[in-house]
């Protein structure tokens, strides 16, 4: 737990109609990433949509926010990534996004998914914070660092090899001092790069 400004990841797997009730969040920019199934969300703010895989929520909790999450399904399980960065700025006014990446953008290359700019369609979070989002089949992909950054690679599901190193679902890498990284293999694999 906490690398960088990348606070957590919680890989949660959630049982048909249950979920986690309301409850609060504030000054963390709290990213949502469903690998299978589907997530409803309501919040305080006045949302409410459902979250599919291939889609990025983004939900900056800022000076305060409550919200809940649930399975709507009655027989399927969901699978989803829930991740909180710490914003660069306390006391934001809260906010929400979603976007669809498709699984086209995905495939073989890495897809920018979330920035400080909302560079490429990305959505866009309070922290210099890049996180990208790639299918592999077989394909490799590069990234290259720029001088003092840092990386956090999580597999989501699959196995893959980064710069030689083998990794499974779940597994996670911290990198430093790499100015470039290869990743191969089968695999869903998201990509944190951090100043």
């Amino acid at each position: 737990m906490g690398f960088r400004a990348l606070r957590v990841i919680n890989d949660d797997r959630v049982a048909p109609g249950m979920g986690f009730g309301t409850h609060p969040h504030r000054d963390m920019e709290i990213i949502t990433y469903v690998l299978d199934g589907e997530l409803a969300h309501k919040d305080s703010m006045g949302n409410g949509s459902t979250i599919r895989p291939g889609e990025v929520q983004r939900m900056s909790a800022g000076t305060g926010v409550r919200h809940s999450e649930a399975n709507p399904s009655p027989a399927q399980w969901l699978h989803l990534l829930q991740i909180w960065i710490l914003p660069d700025r306390g006391g934001i006014t809260p906010s929400y996004e979603q976007k669809m990446f498709d699984k086209s953008e995905r495939q073989g290359r890495l897809r920018l998914v979330a920035s400080p700019d909302g560079a490429e369609g990305s959505v866009t979070i309070h922290q210099d914070v890049r996180l990208y989002a790639t299918l592999l089949d077989g394909e490799e992909v590069t990234h290259t660092f720029s001088n003092d950054r840092h990386g956090w690679l999580h597999v989501a599901r699959g196995r893959v090899t980064v710069n030689g190193l083998e990794l499974g679902e779940g597994d996670g890498l911290a990198i430093s001092e790499e100015k470039e990284i290869r990743i191969s293999g089968e695999g869903e694999v998201l990509l944190f790069d951090l100043n």
